[in-house]
């Protein structure tokens, strides 16, 4: 076994796909399959199952995945430590997103990183946010944007943004009257509703508020992917609550009505996690910078700044 081996076994067990790791570690995706392949039969273990959706992590490529993730940590802080200079950023940072940031703050990412952070190089990914929060906890990524974090010792939390849920629904044919801008929450129960899954946490602040309030929700279906929630109220297949800057990222606001929840408004607070336990580098402090001005400097309909603080 060599780190060449267990970076590329980790990278493709992160994003699920040869093709994806092999864009991220910049390699012909042959020496990729070659190098895992490589492992395997070091340790005489089937590590990855091979689909046509991608791949997916055996029991012992699971154990391996998680010590293969703090083995390239502490490789990592190793090399911050014997950089050229003290507060030079360099070495890999693992940055993750939800959907809706993801489609909007990856560019723009790659590209800060490009231009103010040369020797370091970053791998993005998607998750919901519970997902990420799991992720930070156990070292998978060391920072993340999430929504409406449950309080945690492991995590430091500060509130970026705040952002009201809206009823998102199809746009009306033309010659119909469009709906009001805003519904009250005691109205929300005779929608149709394609909802994420409980954990989710737009679908907790929704539910929570909504037997504050004594409403029914009516749960037409479950979709953990929000992508897939916009796609199936575009087909007229239900409503979804969502914050307005789901469906900016989606493409589809000429499509779709978006509703502000009043009575009471519903605030979801988009957040920046990193652990807790584990002491900020100087590339985490630098990339926590950029992804901090970068949501700054988000335009979004509606959009309130929350007030700095901790969790």
């Amino acid at each position: 076994m060599n780190l060449r081996q267990l970076e590329s076994f980790v990278r493709v067990a992160e994003l699920g796909s040869f093709s994806k790791a092999a864009r991220v570690l910049d390699i012909a995706q042959p020496a990729l399959s070659r190098q895992v392949r490589l492992l395997e039969t070091d340790l005489r273990e089937t590590l990855l199952l091979r689909n046509g959706r991608g791949v997916s992590l055996t029991p012992a490529g699971r154990r391996l995945f998680e010590h293969g993730v703090l083995i390239l940590q502490q490789v990592a802080l190793a090399r911050e430590d014997l950089g050229a200079e003290r507060d030079s950023a360099v070495g890999h940072v693992t940055l993750a997103l939800p959907p809706s940031m993801s489609r909007r703050l990856t560019r723009p990412l790659i590209e800060g990183f490009r231009a103010q952070l040369p020797r370091a190089r970053a791998t993005v990914v998607e998750g919901l946010s519970a997902h990420i929060a799991e992720w930070i906890t156990s070292g998978r990524a060391d920072l993340g944007l999430v929504y409406n974090p449950e309080p945690s010792a492991a995590l430091e939390i500060t509130p970026l943004l705040r952002e009201p849920l809206c009823l998102v629904q199809p746009a009306l044919p033309r010659g119909k009257r469009a709906p009001l801008a805003t519904l009250p929450l005691a109205e929300i129960g005779h929608y149709p509703l394609i909802l994420p899954e409980r954990h989710q946490s737009i679908r907790r602040l929704l539910e929570t508020q909504a037997t504050l309030a004594g409403v029914a929700l009516d749960i037409a279906c479950e979709v953990s992917s929000v992508p897939a929630i916009i796609d199936l109220v575009y087909a007229r297949m239900g409503h979804a609550v969502l914050n307005a800057s789901a469906v900016v990222a989606s493409g589809r606001e000429a499509d779709l009505v978006v509703r502000k929840i009043v009575q009471p408004e519903i605030v979801s607070v988009l957040c920046l996690a990193q652990s807790a336990t584990k002491p900020p580098t100087p590339l985490t402090r630098q990339a926590r910078a950029l992804l901090e001005a970068l949501v700054a400097g988000l335009p979004a309909p509606g959009r309130k700044r929350a007030r700095r603080g901790g969790s």
